[in-house]
C-alpha cells in the first residue's frame, strides 16, 4: 500500500517526467524510518544497508527531490552543517541548537506561534515561512 510521502513523491516526478527507481523508492523508506535531523552522509550509512551499491550522490540527488517536492526541508546551520528533516504532514517547530555537542531539540511553542502571527499583522506583513533557531548550552554539556 503507496504510503501519503510515497503519493507526493510519485506525483511530483510524473509532474517532471522523472521515474520512480528502486533506488528512490529504498531511500525514501530510509527517510521515512529517520525523524530526526539528520545529513546526507547519515541517510547514506542508512541507504548502504539496505543496498550497499547505492552511492552517496544518488542519496544527495534524492533528497533534493525530497525537498523540492515538500517531503524533506533543508537546514543550514550556524555551525556550517547541512541537515535535514521531515516536513511533509508534521507540526512546525523551532529548534534549540547547543553549541559545544551540536544537539538540536526541536520545540513547538504555541505562545511564540501566536506573537510572531501578531506581530505580522500589526505591520501589514504576510509570513511565507520562518524558522526560528535559539543557540546556547544544552542541560548535559553545563554539568
Amino acid at each position: 500500500m503507496e504510503s501519503k510521502e510515497e503519493r507526493v513523491l510519485t506525483d511530483y516526478l510524473q509532474q517532471n517526467d522523472l521515474k520512480y527507481t528502486d533506488q528512490r523508492r529504498m531511500i525514501l523508506e530510509a527517510f521515512l524510518e529517520t525523524e530526526c535531523h539528520f545529513t546526507v552522509e547519515d541517510l547514506h550509512a542508512k541507504v548502504k544497508t539496505i543496498n550497499p551499491s547505492i552511492g552517496y550522490t544518488t542519496v544527495y540527488r534524492t533528497l533534493k527531490l525530497f525537498t523540492e517536492c515538500g517531503l524533506a526541508k533543508e537546514m543550514k546551520f550556524e555551525d556550517g552543517i547541512t541537515c535535514y528533516e521531515h516536513l511533509f504532514d508534521h507540526d512546525h517547530h523551532d529548534h534549540l541548537i547547543c553549541l559545544k555537542c551540536g544537539r538540536h531539540i526541536e520545540v513547538i511553542e504555541p505562545e511564540i506561534e501566536i506573537l510572531q502571527e501578531k506581530l505580522a499583522r500589526k505591520h501589514h506583513f504576510k509570513i511565507e515561512h520562518h524558522r526560528m533557531e535559539l543557540y546556547g548550552v544544552c542541560k548535559k554539556c553545563q554539568e
